[in-house]
């Protein structure tokens, strides 16, 4: 197979990654007749990372948060997208080897970002519930709602806790966003669907390793953000490290242990950097060093952007936050330098401007910081609705999700709650489903 790519004059710039930093490149480079952009990336689609836990509670359908990278292009002659995985890259001959066969580049951008952090841990890799692309998270909600049903047909407590009960692993946004929507979904909304379960039985825990909750947000976002979960009915065990998961028993590194069939593992992210850089160029957590122009340390036509870069500023001394504002930010920034370096002129250095963070817990509850107020509840929470809504991309999408905000926040209900399980073809089943796995490990490497 061959990637096909014109050859033009332009100079070519290769983005490895359709996130929120290289999709933002893309746009920002598809409308200048100076490059030629190679957008490679997994899906044919832009994932909207931070509603990934609506997509698993059946808050919202999946294609709500995702947008077609095609129709982002379609009138853009100098964007050339292919969907493929890439395996590696080789600086000295100017190349990214993809599964498509081998791309040559005039600029690379890394914009890989990042996928669960397991921490080594085998038995909770194998056995933990991860959400860090659409895909898992259709498979989390295909098993929530599928030991929903499975608890109906067991006679024994333990059995039905097993399947009822929920641990949430990671005090950040997302394991906090989780826990809330899965305590009001007990409340409001399961009892209804289920009348012959007794959700007093349904316990849901979120084990932080550290003292807080939301540890980057601020004193005032942290207490209320815990006094809120506590008010849902959340278990929260600060302090606690999660240290095995056998699929059954949750066991703690104080020795305690917990009761559940689902342990959903959101405590850490690890970067996904390219195959093929110089080892001293990796930094913590697998994060790629970059100097502030995002070019990666060593090289001048290698960047990387986003969760997977590593940039230190006076501010930032163990680099940005992993969300999606640095990302978003540094790859405007670097469509503007590439456009300087082009034209030998000085480029611009990065400067982080950190436009706040927030966090919903549950249904007219969130918390707020912004760089010039602080704020929690209600308004907070309407906040945090048009926040996201605006930053989704197109304006279906956002339709979309309104209207099934609303439709939740006034009916308590929705119509979503759909296992949905992929159709095997007859034949030899055991090898099908040993090809699916394969396709799910190498979807996460």
């Amino acid at each position: 197979m061959n990637p096909n790519i014109p050859q033009t004059d332009r100079k070519r710039v290769v983005i490895v990654g359709a996130g929120f930093g290289g999709l933002r490149l893309a746009r920002k480079l598809s409308g200048r007749k100076e490059f030629q952009v190679v957008l490679l990336n997994r899906q044919n689609y832009h994932e909207f990372q931070p509603l990934y836990y609506q997509v698993a509670t059946a808050g919202l359908e999946a294609n709500a948060i995702l947008f077609p990278l095609r129709s982002v292009f379609s009138n853009c002659k100098n964007v050339h997208i292919r969907v493929t995985n890439v395996t590696g890259i080789r600086p000295a001959d100017k190349a990214v080897d993809t599964e498509l066969g081998p791309v040559t580049y005039d600029y690379l951008v890394m914009a890989t970002g990042a996928d669960t952090n397991f921490f080594n841990q085998q038995n909770i890799i194998e056995k933990a519930l991860p959400m860090k692309s659409v895909s898992e998270a259709i498979a989390l909600r295909n098993r929530m709602l599928q030991n929903f049903e499975d608890a109906l047909s067991v006679q024994s407590v333990d059995e039905k806790e097993g399947f009822m009960d929920v641990v949430v692993v990671g005090g950040g946004p997302t394991g906090v966003e989780l826990c809330g929507t899965l305590a009001e979904m007990r409340k409001t909304v399961l009892p209804k669907d289920y009348p012959e379960l007794d959700f007093r039985m349904m316990d849901i825990y979120l084990v932080q390793s550290g003292p807080v909750l939301l540890e980057p947000m601020s004193k005032q976002s942290q207490e209320h953000s815990l006094a809120y979960l506590h008010d849902l009915g959340v278990n929260v065990r600060l302090n606690t490290r999660v240290k095995d998961f056998d699929g059954r028993i949750v066991t703690m590194s104080d020795g305690s242990t917990l009761r559940t069939n689902n342990l959903i593992w959101a405590a850490g992210v690890k970067a996904n950097p390219l195959a093929g850089l110089p080892a001293d160029v990796l930094g913590r957590g697998g994060r790629v060093l970059v100097n502030r122009y995002s070019q990666v340390q060593g090289f001048t036509d290698i960047f990387a952007i986003g969760d997977v870069a590593l940039m230190t500023e006076e501010k930032w001394p163990d680099g940005h936050p992993q969300v999606a504002q640095p990302a978003i930010q540094q790859g405007k920034l670097l469509a503007k330098n590439l456009l300087h370096w082009l034209r030998n002129e000085q480029p611009e250095e990065f400067t982080y401007h950190d436009l706040g963070t927030m966090a919903t817990i549950g249904r007219g509850l969130a918390v707020v910081d912004l760089p010039f107020l602080k704020f929690q509840g209600f308004f907070a929470w309407l906040t945090w609705l048009f926040v996201h809504l605006m930053s989704i991309v197109g304006v279906k999408n956002r339709l979309s999700i309104f209207l099934n905000w609303m439709f939740n926040y006034l009916t308590y209900s929705n119509s979503l709650r759909l296992i949905i399980k992929p159709k095997l073809p007859k034949g030899n089943i055991d090898a099908m489903q040993e090809k699916l796995a394969d396709q799910v490990e190498m979807s996460k490497t």
